[in-house]
């Protein structure tokens, strides 16, 4: 997510990356991907309940050098945990790949890095989600405005590596890890449709100056997790930030927990 008009750049963005990904199906393998190539937000209940899906599968593809950290996944998938429905587990695999040479980023750019290195798709009773550690940085950064991630369709993300690490080495800031563990909850907020992407707000705590976001002073929701400009000001003592009861109870309201 970026800054900018976080809902009407992901519409605009669903309809370009549609067009390109009108075959749903892999010619060689057969593989249905079009469970995986909706809007975002659009899967948020599938996400969050049991109600389709009992499992969930998160493959995420780092470039070499650009690993996330060991604590990092240990306080993503707490995170999940404690808002997902999925009796039968949450299955996160790592794998390393080449870099692409693409940096810094576009999102179209990123959409088609996944076409190719993408291996898991949704099928059965398991909902599957995609996430590239990028080399790089996203073409959007500027000034004091960095950002570290965005989520884009319905199950895909990407966390911008390069960034982070070099935002991390700053004086005062958080740490890698810390850094790395707010962005993936941040993004997998915005995949379970928060704010008002997909999960309807049950109250008033919409950012009206940054769609897609919560008003909320202190939660994970707020726009200023997405830029490294902000992060310092939300990770305090090697705590980052928790979801707002406010946010909690729409994802209640959507099937989570």
């Amino acid at each position: 997510m970026l800054k900018i008009n976080h809902l009407a750049l992901f519409l605009s963005l669903f309809l370009v990356l549609s067009s390109c990904t009108s075959d749903n199906t892999d010619d060689d393998n057969k593989i249905d991907k079009s469970a995986n190539l909706l809007g975002l937000g659009d899967s948020a209940r599938d996400l969050l309940s049991d109600e389709r899906y009992t499992s969930m599968n998160i493959e995420i593809a780092y470039v070499t050098g650009y690993s996330p950290s060991p604590e990092a996944i240990e306080q993503f998938t707490d995170f999940l945990e404690k808002r997902v429905y999925k009796p039968d587990g949450i299955q996160i695999s790592l794998r390393a790949v080449e870099s692409s040479g693409k940096a810094p980023f576009e999102i179209e750019e990123i959409a088609e890095i996944e076409r190719d290195l993408r291996d898991n798709y949704t099928v059965g009773d398991e909902i599957a989600v995609f996430i590239y550690f990028a080399d790089g940085s996203s073409e959007k950064d500027e000034d004091n405005r960095f950002v570290l991630g965005s989520a884009f369709r319905n199950t895909s993300m990407v966390i911008y590596g390069e960034t982070i690490k070099d935002f991390s080495q700053r004086h005062n800031a958080p740490s890698k890890a810390d850094i790395e563990a707010a962005t993936l909850n941040h993004e997998f907020g915005h995949l379970f449709g928060l704010v008002d992407l997909g999960t309807d707000p049950q109250s008033d705590h919409k950012d009206e100056e940054n769609a897609g976001h919560c008003n909320v002073s202190g939660c994970l929701m707020q726009a200023s997790i997405e830029f490294g400009s902000g992060i310092v000001d939300v990770i305090e003592g090697g705590n980052i930030p928790d979801l707002d009861h406010q946010c909690v109870f729409d994802l209640q309201n959507n099937g989570g927990k």
